[in-house]
Parts: C-alpha cells; structure tokens; sequence
C-alpha cells in the first residue's frame, strides 16, 4: 500500500483502523465467550479465528500506509 499525504485519507484511514481495533477486541471477546461453554461450536471458533486474522493483517496494513515517507 502507497503511503498516505491527503489530510482527509489519513483521517479516514486512522478512522478505519479504531474500528477495525474495536473489531479486533470484540472477536477476542465472543472467542473466549465461546471457549467457556462447554459445548463449544469448533467450526463458529475458527471463523471467527479467521476473521480475526483478517482483521490483524489489514490493521497492520493500514497502519503501514499511515506513516510518512523517510527521505533517502
């Protein structure tokens, strides 16, 4: 991803990445909500293990886009 300069797009993008985070923080949440009951749905555990995933790897993502270009 190309790295941001638009006030506006980093603003969206930074908006982005907090809702993203709060994402990330309730699938950790309904995951161990899940594992705590006895009889555990394996297949309802890793989608959202998945989505987790997902999630991670877009966060870092956007996060990469929001910091500045060094100067060589």
């Amino acid at each position: 991803m190309t790295r941001l300069s638009d006030p506006a797009e980093i603003a969206r993008v930074a908006q982005r990445l907090t809702e993203l985070r709060i994402e990330h923080r309730d699938l950790d949440l309904a995951i161990e909500r899940l594992h705590e009951t006895i009889a555990a749905d394996e297949l309802a555990v890793k989608r959202l293990k998945k989505r987790k995933l997902q999630l991670k790897d877009t966060i870092i993502r956007l996060e990469s886009a929001l910091i500045p270009d060094e100067p060589a």
